[in-house]
């Protein structure tokens, strides 16, 4: 075996062990009570952020999101869509990336979906993707301010409570799938 296929089997065995975790969906009251303990650090993280939620036509919320790799990389997460401040469904995430990816690390999501154009073009999409599917207006850490032109995004994602050895925030080309219910 060559250097390059050890490397490639090194990283799919790390990323192997690293979601085998994740292999079990949470159950809704899981992922519910996740979503709750998520959105309660977001809006104590910025008192503006309760009447932006308010504003947006719906919310996506992933309370935690893995991402590992050793060279070869990948993510999963599970959250809940809300309308009207109600779960109307539940979706993953998942996104893989090839280059210098090495460890793991965490990190929470909130996505507003700021027009009812938006909203309705997530939830009619079988896969969204990040980056892709809409003009997405990317805002790390829930503390962080935001300006005019961010608010103008049809889509708005807060990236927040990072932990761990990555420290690759980008949202581009993640996959937003949604869960059966």
């Amino acid at each position: 075996m060559n250097r390059n296929s050890l490397v490639l089997t090194g990283a799919v065995a790390a990323i192997a062990v690293a979601f085998s975790a994740l292999a079990l969906a949470a159950s809704t009251p899981e992922i519910n009570a996740r979503v709750e303990a998520a959105l309660s650090r977001f809006y104590a993280q910025n008192p503006n952020h309760r009447e932006l939620a308010q504003k947006a036509s719906a919310m996506l919320v992933f309370p935690s999101i893995t991402k590992a790799g050793a060279g070869v990389g990948g993510e999963y997460g599970e959250g809940a869509l809300e309308v009207d401040g109600k779960t109307v469904a539940y979706y993953k995430v998942t996104g893989a990336s090839a280059g210098a990816t090495l460890g793991v690390a965490r990190r929470s999501e909130v996505i507003l979906f700021m027009t009812d154009a938006a909203r309705d073009q997530f939830m009619t999409s079988k896969d969204w993707t990040i980056g892709v599917d809409a003009g997405v207006a990317v805002v790390k850490g829930a503390g962080a301010q935001y300006d005019s032109e961010t608010l103008r995004k049809p889509v708005v994602a807060f990236v927040f409570g990072e932990k761990g050895l990555i420290a690759d925030v980008s949202l581009e080309g993640a996959k937003v799938t949604k869960l059966p219910q």
